[in-house]
């Protein structure tokens, strides 16, 4: 499932990979106030991962970050097959960027001409208290139902829930007057990602190793961003990442947890404007410019 915003034939395509248990809804105010900062110089493209939101569910085997990665090129052949490109991912859309980065090096920067990697991790996530999930046996269990009793595995739907929502709740938001409405958009997404997902992503997100594909990324500019509050990607993932890549701009957000694309998204904005300013042309640069103060000028 997919969606664009802006005119197809923007100069630039800034591509957004959303993450584990969400969909590209979890762009909502970057979509908005993106779609209003860039006008017709960029087309926005936002699609669901597979087994995420509307996009179909998918043999449990194939729920890896390799074959994430694999499935954004896809999407930038069918939707971006020509002209420069931004990529951005959050949680395990930025991991998807980065196996993106590993196994096609020959489009950077030839094609991809900038990346953000937002709450994100080059390799598995055992050091978070996403590594203490995944060692409850309950959710062995629905792994096992997941790919050899898939008629099943609805029967240990509470079980699994029971044991990851607690630990996704309290490492979404790390400031307690977050909007309702937002926690309630959130934990919606959440609730309605499918079980067998869940736990094939959990355990793919344990295991993965995405380092590789940093020393792509040290080819074009990039963004680095997190909440110092974040439990399931501390920042001290985002800080070892920076600091691989020379061409980064590290930005830790006071008081934001795991979803702080929504918590704080005036701070993520801005440092996605700033992206797009040093990874196109002077023209679009100049334009990028002209627009925001615009927006600005006019409150």
């Amino acid at each position: 499932a997919v969606r664009e915003v802006g005119p197809s034939d923007a100069p630039l395509t800034v591509v957004f990979a959303h993450g584990f248990s969400l969909r590209m809804g979890s762009f909502h105010f970057q979509r908005a106030r993106l779609r209003e900062q860039w006008g017709a110089q960029v087309r926005m493209v936002f699609y669901d991962q597979r087994g995420h939101g509307r996009s179909g569910e998918a043999p449990p085997d194939t729920y890896t970050v390799e074959q994430l990665g694999q499935d954004l090129e896809s999407v930038l052949a069918v939707m971006a097959p020509r002209g420069p490109v931004v990529l951005v991912g959050h949680s395990m859309g930025g991991m998807t960027v980065l196996s993106h980065a590993r196994q096609y090096p020959q489009r950077y920067p030839t094609r991809i001409v900038g990346a953000a990697i937002i709450a994100s991790a080059a390799e598995g996530v055992s050091r978070s208290p996403l590594g203490e999930i995944l060692k409850n046996p309950a959710l062995e269990a629905v792994q096992f139902a997941a790919r050899y009793a898939p008629k099943t595995v609805h029967r240990f739907r509470g079980a699994a829930r029971s044991v990851i929502g607690p630990i996704l709740r309290a490492a979404s938001f790390g400031d307690e007057k977050i909007s309702p409405s937002v926690v309630a958009f959130s934990e919606r997404m959440m609730h309605d990602t499918p079980i067998a997902t869940l736990v094939e992503f959990l355990h793919a997100l344990e295991v993965h190793d995405e380092t590789a594909g940093l020393a792509t990324l040290r080819k074009i500019p990039t963004l680095i961003a997190c909440g110092d509050r974040d439990l399931l990607t501390p920042a001290e993932y985002s800080r070892e990442m920076a600091a691989a890549l020379p061409k980064s701009e590290l930005v830790i957000v006071g008081g934001a947890g795991h979803l702080v694309q929504l918590e704080q998204p005036e701070i993520i904005d801005e440092a996605l404007v700033r992206l797009v300013e040093r990874s196109t042309p002077s023209k679009l640069v100049a334009l990028t410019r002209r627009v925001r103060d615009r927006v600005r000028s006019n409150g």
